[in-house]
């Protein structure tokens, strides 16, 4: 993966067949939905939720299969949600997929937090299996691939999730969560009323 300075932030150079979804600038090719506070904002090249911000903030284009590459900051407790194959409406950890995005090892969530709501997990269905959470304040590095009914999960560079979503057949789990067998949709950020920074966004079609 090769990288490049600019004006003292650290980039992605563009891999081959990967495409750029943030400017640096603004949110141009997102659309912002169910926006709290002040949504999303831009901070030095940063796309940042603010603690009393949030909202579903989704790409203009639609995707079926992908690899989604990103960077992400947590603060203690940081709490965010990736949506991929995600429609315009509902809740989409149900209407779509979650990939949850949490410092799920924070004091505030010991005790009741269950193991589809890890880092990393396809929300309240499928758990991560791996840790890979670079201590809170530092860039963490990850990629989502969507292949087909196959969810990975990289997390600075290990496999933390690789998921099979054929395999799920409870009647209740597709019920709730009619997502799971969306081909394609919209990928984004689904923020939830915490301060979660993000950078160097790119997504590659399969």
């Amino acid at each position: 993966m090769k990288l490049a300075i600019l004006a003292g932030f650290l980039f992605f150079a563009t891999d081959p067949g990967f495409k750029p979804l943030f400017n640096g600038k603004d949110l141009s090719g997102w659309t912002l939905l169910n926006k709290k506070g002040p949504g999303y904002v831009v901070q030095n090249g940063v796309l940042v939720c603010p603690e009393e911000g949030g909202g579903n903030l989704l790409t203009e284009e639609e995707f079926d299969n992908f690899i989604f590459r990103f960077e992400f900051k947590l603060t203690p407790g940081g709490n965010n949600g990736v949506g991929i194959r995600a429609p315009l409406a509902g809740d989409i950890a149900y209407s779509g997929m979650e990939i949850q995005i949490l410092d799920h090892g924070n004091e505030k969530y010991k005790g009741w937090l269950k193991p589809a709501q890890r880092h990393g997990s396809v929300y309240d269905v499928i758990p991560a299996s791996g840790e890979a959470l670079k201590p809170v304040g530092e860039w963490n590095v990850e990629e989502i691939t969507a292949n087909g009914p196959n969810i990975q999960v990289k997390l600075n560079g290990k496999v933390i999730t690789d998921a099979d979503l054929s395999t799920v057949s409870d009647p209740a789990i597709l019920k709730k969560h009619p997502g799971l067998q969306r081909k394609s949709g919209r990928v984004g950020f689904l923020g939830h009323g915490s301060h979660v920074e993000f950078r160097n966004i790119q997504i590659k079609r399969l």
